[in-house]
């Protein structure tokens, strides 16, 4: 699809980890304190186990990636597209994804910009940028983003989302503030339509953690993803 409109992507959030790496075979995810009452379907879903990358079941399938933490405060975009090329390849750095996007100290501008870079490193056409303009999305934006999830995910392609999440509307662990931010969608439950996040912030206390799909939704608006 050739996108019709650009949107600016701000800094990416700054809480970083840049030490910690996430094992190809990482175990059950600990529990993270959720910004939801206890009894929501946020709070269920950031305190579901994470299983191993790669694990497929009937409803359930995860992807083999190779986890970094953002290396600055502003190459979340990077960090993301890196992500999701190490499904496929052996990714390039960072650094060199950072140059190829290309991503300033203000961020990544643009998701579109992603979706070149992914399908100039894969040599392939599949990554196509989606725009979700309407906040809250359609109906019809919505059943786009999960039938792009699931067939994704399904051959192996992780998706990268460009979100914007307000205080009221955070992921587990997100700072008090609104956070503009790049992540990577690398798995999926469709027993009970959860999305399994790779942030490369380090806002929570595990690399990888499950979001309901309603979040996903509301989170990517205005901005869009790459699928």
């Amino acid at each position: 699809m050739i996108p019709t409109t650009k949107f600016t992507a701000a800094l990416c959030g700054l809480v970083l980890v840049t030490a910690a790496i996430l094992p190809a075979t990482a175990a059950t995810a600990v529990p993270v304190e959720a910004t939801h009452s206890a009894a929501s379907p946020e709070a269920l879903a950031a305190a579901k186990p994470v299983p191993l990358l790669g694990y497929s079941t009937q409803t359930v399938k995860t992807l083999n990636i190779d986890f970094q933490y953002q290396q600055t405060g502003y190459w979340c975009g990077p960090a993301a597209t890196r992500i999701a090329l190490s499904a496929r390849i052996a990714p390039p750095s960072q650094q060199q994804l950072a140059n190829e996007l290309p991503t300033t100290t203000n961020g990544t501008d643009w998701i579109g910009q992603v979706t070149r870079v992914l399908n100039n490193h894969l040599g392939t056409g599949w990554y196509e940028t989606k725009e979700m303009p309407n906040d809250p999305p359609t109906q019809a934006q919505r059943d786009l983003l999960w039938r792009d999830v699931v067939l994704d995910i399904d051959n192996n392609y992780p998706i990268v989302a460009n979100i914007v999440a307000p205080a009221s509307n955070h992921p587990p662990g997100y700072p008090n503030y609104t956070i503009y931010h790049y992540f990577t969608v690398i798995g999926y439950d469709d027993s009970d339509r959860t999305v399994l996040i790779a942030n490369p912030a380090g806002f929570a206390p595990t690399a990888t953690y499950w979001l309901t799909f309603n979040q996903l939704a509301t989170l990517i608006p205005p901005k869009g993803y790459s699928a």
